[in-house]
């Protein structure tokens, strides 16, 4: 559990805390950072490429940057045997990296970065989540393979019961050296809760849920709130949307028949120390049985199974970060 501290109350304007359609345009854009919304580190942006739209180059300046590659070609959960229509490439300072379905990249900050895609004919489009954050420390360039993760229990693993069953996945998470971003995704069963019990984190983290693969019809309503009895944000939540959770508990659930999936990130407040994954406030009339997370502590102070470190300036070789 994190220190006992009161929680300090949200905004109770919905606009402050929701964002929506910020998977709407092609090409780079972002959507949410200190500078237009109660974040205090934690940036938020989507990288939208296909044939018509190819290439899109940046610089990470002073923030550290985690892509995640949530869709590649048609769909963002191919069909068993399709073969992939489209290749991604990150090339940061000149180093090329391929990146494949659900893998991630962690990017130092003062970097270079280039993203190309080639699409084969209605082959679909390149979607990547990018998360970001201002950092002092300059860590090394790591790819990390959805593959490998995928045969971690602690980085990818089932969670919950009865009306509350999700599968998460953790792709920057202690497999990765890192000064203050977590990223990962989490999918639900149809019409199930996630994020049960309600858990805050408010004193080490703050966090952002961005909903994805989430077709019309289906929706979601999330809670954000400081005060049970009086929560700050209750509201329908939709593809594409985001929402901010710089304090307070943030359970949600889908309809029913439906799916609620969202790649979560998170930013530490204090650089390094507070860089915690699982480690949660449930709210006490439901913590009898514990987070629900406690699979993604396992071996957390041991060496984790290494993401693939490339051979950036103190880079190349270096152990792989851990959490506490």
């Amino acid at each position: 559990m994190t220190p006992a501290m009161p929680m300090q109350p949200l905004p109770r304007d919905p606009r402050q805390l929701i964002f929506p359609g910020t998977a709407a345009r092609m090409g780079r854009s972002t959507s949410l950072s200190p500078a237009n919304s109660r974040l205090a580190h934690l940036c938020y942006g989507r990288i939208r490429l296909d044939a018509r739209q190819s290439q899109v180059s940046f610089e990470t300046g002073a923030r550290e940057t985690a892509l995640l590659c949530m869709k590649l070609g048609r769909q963002y959960v191919p069909a068993a045997g399709e073969l992939p229509t489209a290749t991604c490439t990150v090339r940061v300072d000149g180093q090329a990296h391929e990146l494949r379905l659900h893998d991630g990249i962690y990017i130092p900050r003062d970097s270079r970065v280039e993203i190309t895609v080639q699409v084969a004919e209605d082959g679909g489009e390149l979607d990547l989540v990018e998360c970001a954050a201002e950092v002092e420390g300059h860590y090394p360039l790591q790819l990390v393979r959805y593959a490998e993760t995928a045969q971690d229990p602690s980085l990818k693993f089932r969670a919950g019961g009865a009306a509350t069953t999700r599968d998460l996945n953790i792709v920057i998470g202690k497999n990765v050296e890192a000064g203050r971003i977590l990223a990962g995704f989490t999918r639900s069963q149809p019409g199930n809760w996630t994020s049960w019990p309600p858990h805050e984190h408010t004193t080490l983290l703050e966090e952002v849920y961005v909903y994805y693969d989430m077709p019309p019809p289906g929706f979601g309503i999330q809670m954000v709130y400081t005060e049970p009895g009086n929560p700050e944000f209750v509201g329908v939540v939709r593809d594409g949307d985001a929402v901010i959770m710089p304090s307070g508990y943030h359970p949600n659930v889908a309809a029913p028949g439906h799916s609620i999936n969202f790649v979560w990130m998170m930013a530490a407040h204090q650089e390094r120390t507070d860089r915690q994954f699982g480690v949660v406030n449930v709210q006490p009339e439901f913590a009898q049985a514990g987070s629900g997370l406690e699979a993604s502590r396992a071996g957390a102070s041991t060496s984790p199974v290494p993401a693939t470190a490339a051979s950036t300036p103190g880079g190349a070789g270096q152990p792989p970060g851990h959490t506490r």
